[in-house]
C-alpha cells in the first residue's frame, strides 16, 4: 500500500476512531456475544449470529484503520507560500451559479463532503490544489465542465474546521 497524505487533525480523528473501536466497540460485541451464548441453542440463535457478523465487520474496520494509519504521511500546509495546500481552508466561487463554497482541502483518508472536507484525489481537489488567490480552476465533472475562482486561502480555525 502506498503512502497517503493526511493532515494532523485527520490523523487524530482516525486514531480516535481506532481507539474507540478497539476498546468500546470490542467491549460491546463481547457483551452481546456473552448474552447470546447464554441462550441454549447457538445454531438457531439469531442474536449470536448477528453479533458474530458484527464482530467480523468491526475487526475488518479496525484492521483497515490500522493499515491506513501505518501508511499515512502527515502533511502540513506551507505557511505563507500563497498557494492552496493540504490542510488549508479555501473559499471558492462557482462561476456558473455564482454561489460561494467553503471547504478544507484534505487527503483521501479524511474526506467528508458533508463536513466540508474535500479530498485532493477528487476532481475539485485536484483542480484547486496549488492554486493562488484569484486563479480560476477548471473541473471536469460528470455533468460537464465547472469553473471555480479561488477567493481566499487560510488555515482552518480549530472550532470551525470540520
Amino acid at each position: 500500500m502506498e503512502e497517503t497524505v493526511i493532515t494532523p487533525d485527520g490523523l487524530e480523528r482516525l486514531r480516535a476512531e481506532l481507539e474507540r473501536l478497539a476498546t468500546e466497540g470490542r467491549r460491546e460485541i463481547t457483551l452481546r456475544l456473552r448474552h447470546a451464548v447464554a441462550e441454549a441453542n447457538l445454531v438457531q440463535n439469531a442474536d449470536y449470529h448477528i453479533a458474530r457478523e458484527d464482530q467480523l465487520m468491526l475487526e475488518r474496520r479496525i484492521a483497515l484503520l490500522d493499515q491506513r494509519l501505518r501508511h499515512a504521511q502527515v502533511v502540513e500546509p506551507e505557511l505563507g507560500n500563497g498557494r492552496l495546500d493540504v490542510g488549508e481552508r479555501a473559499r471558492l466561487r462557482d462561476l456558473t451559479s455564482g454561489k460561494n463554497l467553503e471547504l478544507v482541502l484534505v487527503g483521501p483518508l479524511e474526506a467528508d463532503a458533508t463536513a466540508g472536507r474535500v479530498s485532493t484525489a477528487s476532481p475539485l481537489g485536484k483542480a484547486i490544489l496549488g492554486r493562488r488567490r484569484g486563479e480560476i480552476a477548471q473541473v471536469d465533472a460528470p455533468r460537464g465542465t465547472l469553473w471555480f475562482k479561488l477567493l481566499e486561502v487560510e488555515l482552518p480555525c480549530p472550532e470551525r474546521a470540520a
